[in-house]
Order: structure tokens, then C-alpha cells, then sequence
């Protein structure tokens, strides 16, 4: 089944664990550890299937791969689903579980926090393992929850798209439509509220929208109509697999950029955007805040003020990639992409010389 699903592209591993006693179920995926180790955070969400819950942590992982070659960092992609509803099927005994699975990698896997995990969750994990990041922030020491980064890379990547498309440096009455104002789409909401966008918020958390509504003018609309909004921006910042053919057509935004991943159901939507106009920043260009965050607190050495200076640098990342695909009248996705393997491709190599010149 693995081998044959439609999202297994060139994956080293796919593992499975099962832990009767406190319920566990997950997958963890290693695309590619060619710069490094693999590292993506987990994800724990009550998925329809096992099928569909394959398919998202095989899309994950190469989306990791991609993100941490294109953000410059010395790890590689991986991803890790845990079955269940955060909300109720949560416990310590499970992440315990978790925890040790972890650890049976040996290094291989770092993970952080996605939906459904917290930075008291990671807490609990590392009392297992070793190979976890986005733990409490120590002092002026890189580390804690991961999503501010995340928001303001996407703000900046917004900037950059806003800049290169509508020729406007300013965000003051800019319409932005943000599906998700959840950790991410919430900061996210924020840093443009206070630039001056206006904004329309969706989230299949009603709390979370009044929430957004109350503190930043927003106007609420039903999630499934947030992306079809007469706005400037559409910001995914749910899950993916959000914009398919079916429904790009609907879209009258000029611009998308969002914290999502994987908001491409199928890389041709990339094509199809572009025809239509809409300029698609790559979402794992824009939302590597976070993981640039977890990376350099792993790795040690790093204060807070290190990472906001690599987090700034999403920005130009952005502008390098939208230029070459404007000038070259490609979808950025495929730009992004193309650069991003090259990247892998070339980590492979050294790493192949290397051993052959050890042995």
C-alpha cells in the first residue's frame, strides 16, 4: 500500500507504531535525510482513514524536505500523524508512547509541534526522548512555541507577493481573508491588523473566530466560502490540499499566502493558479519560521535574537523565488521545487563522495 499510494515520492522510511496500553497510533515518514537529519514536527488529528492519514504525512514530509532545503537549514524532512482527536483522545501515557518512538530513531527524527500538539505536549515527549525542539524557552536561548515565527515569516513572504504584484509597499486597506486563525492564523491576524490590512476570518472553531473578530475588526464568513472572498490576499492557514482544480476557478483574489502546507492539492493547481493570474508564494517558503526556530534551538548556541534574524530572511527568499517565476512566466511551486531538489540532490552527492572516499 505504501509503495503504491500516489504521495510516495522517493521516502527512505515509513514507519508504524501501535501502543495497546495507551491507545497509540501513528506514522512517522523520513523523506529524505540528505542535509541532516530529518526533522518535521507531529501532527495528531482524528483522520478519516489510514489511507488518508498516510497520504498527509507522506505530503508533510517532502514538504519538510523542501522547506528546510530552501530556508538553508542542515536537516531534512520528515513527519509524524498521530490518530485521534487532540481534544479528547489526548494523554500522557500516549505521548509517553510517542516519546519512545522517537527515540527508537536514533537521531534520525527530530520532531517539534503541529496541530494538535502543544509546547506542554513536547514537554511531555522529551521526557522520552532526546530528539524533540519547540520546548519552553530558557532565558534568551532560541526555543518556545514556534508560532510567531511561523506568522511573521508569512507576513513577511506576504509583503514581498504584495510588493512584486500590486506594486504597494503598505498593507493599510489591503484585504486579507485568513482561513484559520488558530496559533498561526491568530499571529498572523495580528501583525496585519496592526499594518493596517482589513480582514475576513474563518475557523472551524468558533471561538477562534470571534476571538479574531473581537480583537481585530474582522468580518466572520463559514470556512468552506473564506477562500471564494472578493479579497486582495487569501492566507490558508488550516490544513492543505485546500485549493484544487475543482474549485481555483472560484477564487477573485490576486494573491495567495498562507501558513498552511501543503495548500496545493496537486502540483498542476500551481499552473492553473498562475493562468488565472493569482500569484501563489510557495507555502513552504513563507511558513519556515517555525521550523528555522525549532532547527537552531536544537541545534544549541542560538539566542531568541538569532532566530528572528534568520526568520527576516524569508522575506528576500520570497522575492528570489516569485522574480524567477514572474520573469520565466512559470508557477512558483515548480520554481520553488526545482530549486529546492537541486539543493537534495547535491547534499546526496557530497554525502556519496564522501563515503567512498572514507571507504
Amino acid at each position: 500500500m505504501v509503495f503504491r499510494a500516489d504521495a510516495f515520492r522517493d521516502h527512505e522510511s515509513v514507519s508504524f507504531f501501535r501502543d495497546q496500553e495507551s491507545g497509540l497510533k501513528a506514522i512517522v515518514a523520513l523523506h529524505s535525510t540528505a542535509l541532516g537529519p530529518a526533522a518535521g514536527g507531529c501532527r495528531m488529528w482524528p483522520y478519516a482513514s489510514e489511507e488518508a492519514a498516510l497520504e498527509d504525512v507522506l505530503r508533510l514530509s517532502r514538504s519538510m524536505s523542501f522547506k528546510n532545503a530552501m530556508a538553508g537549514l542542515p536537516f531534512g524532512g520528515g513527519k509524524s500523524v498521530i490518530f485521534g482527536d487532540s481534544r479528547h483522545d489526548k494523554s500522557e501515557s500516549l505521548l509517553r508512547a510517542f516519546g519512545r518512538c522517537i527515540e527508537s530513531f536514533g537521531g534520525r527524527y527530530v520532531t517539534a509541534e503541529d496541530v494538535g500538539i502543544s509546547e506542554a505536549d513536547i514537554e511531555i515527549l522529551a521526557q522520552e526522548t532526546r530528539y524533540v525542539s519547540g520546548r519552553r524557552q530558557r532565558g534568551a536561548s532560541a526555543g518556545g512555541n514556534p508560532a510567531p515565527k511561523t506568522a511573521f515569516g508569512v507576513f513577511l513572504g506576504m509583503r514581498a507577493a504584495v510588493e512584486l504584484k500590486m506594486g504597494r509597499s503598505s498593507f493599510a486597506g489591503l484585504k486579507v481573508a485568513v482561513q484559520g486563525v488558530g496559533q498561526v492564523g491568530y499571529q498572523l491576524c495580528k501583525l496585519l491588523y496592526r499594518a493596517g490590512a482589513a480582514l475576513v476570518v474563518a475557523d472551524v472553531n468558533v471561538a477562534n473566530a470571534e476571538r479574531a473578530a473581537g480583537e481585530f475588526s474582522a468580518r466572520i464568513v463559514a470556512p468552506e466560502e473564506v477562500l471564494f472572498e472578493s479579497v486582495d490576499v487569501i492566507a490558508p492557514c488550516a490544513l492543505g490540499a485546500v485549493l484544487n482544480r475543482d474549485n481555483v476557478a472560484r477564487l477573485r483574489a490576486s494573491l495567495i499566502v498562507g501558513a498552511a502546507n501543503n495548500q496545493l492539492a496537486t502540483d498542476d493547481v500551481g499552473a492553473e493558479l498562475m493562468r488565472q493570474g493569482i500569484l501563489y508564494a510557495p507555502d513552504y517558503v513563507v511558513n519556515a519560521g517555525g521550523i528555522m526556530s525549532a532547527a537552531l534551538e536544537y541545534q544549541g548556541g542560538h539566542a531568541e535574537k538569532d532566530v528572528w534574524s534568520r526568520v527576516n530572511g524569508i522575506y528576500e527568499t520570497t522575492r528570489l523565488v516569485l522574480i524567477q517565476a514572474m520573469r520565466e512566466e512559470r508557477a512558483a511551486n515548480e520554481v520553488a521545487d526545482e530549486i529546492a531538489l537541486s539543493r537534495i540532490a547535491a547534499a546526496r552527492h557530497r554525502n556519496t563522495t564522501e563515503l567512498r572516499r572514507a571507504s
